[in-house]
């Protein structure tokens, strides 16, 4: 099946942000590396916020799939444990990256495109209700998980030797309380 010019022009979206920035994002860029005309573009997206906004909740859809893939319950099965061990293993999996990390920034300062990520979080990594041991290392965990994440994005989490990576995914997992399976 052709995918459809809309998935397309978000997917080059997020590859012209990957590759040069969130800067370099405009509707020229992404039309030309989705390999449609501005008027094709600007049919599915009639501004660049339009464009923004149908972004993040591409990513948050990807990220929601690769968060589901993690988990070894159905998530309504979960716990909040095994939800937050899956967020630990997305972030220190690479399968997320600098782009995801851009738009996610991005959406700080504007609302609109923030409801995207703060849903996503709120079912996957809700904040501790409490001060108990459990749930700060929980807390611990997304915080490490969300700094992989940042230093992998950066480039500082790629300098790790593989072995200390593994370590510290393992560690970070193990933070959760969820049992070793997951991941």
């Amino acid at each position: 099946m052709r995918p459809s010019s809309r998935g397309r022009i978000l997917d080059a979206a997020v590859r012209v942000v990957e590759r040069d920035g969130i800067t370099a994002l405009t509707l020229d860029a992404a039309a030309e590396g989705a390999g449609v005309s501005k008027g094709g573009l600007i049919y599915h997206f009639p501004s660049r916020d339009a464009l923004l906004t149908a972004i993040q909740a591409h990513l948050t859809t990807r990220w929601e799939a690769l968060l589901l893939a993690e988990l070894t319950v159905p998530v309504e099965e979960s716990t909040p444990a095994e939800r937050t061990a899956a967020y630990a293993a997305v972030c220190a999996g690479g399968g997320t990256g600098a782009a995801d990390l851009a738009f996610m920034m991005e959406s700080a300062s504007d609302p609109a495109l923030a409801e995207a990520w703060s849903e996503l979080t709120r079912r996957w990594v809700a904040p501790p209700v409490s001060a108990g041991a459990a749930e700060i290392d929980a807390l611990v965990a997304r915080l490490a998980a969300d700094g992989l994440w940042l230093g992998d994005s950066v480039g500082g989490g790629g300098q790790l030797e593989p072995a200390v990576r593994a370590a510290v995914v393992r560690r970070i997992i193990e933070l959760t309380g969820a049992a070793p399976s997951v991941g």
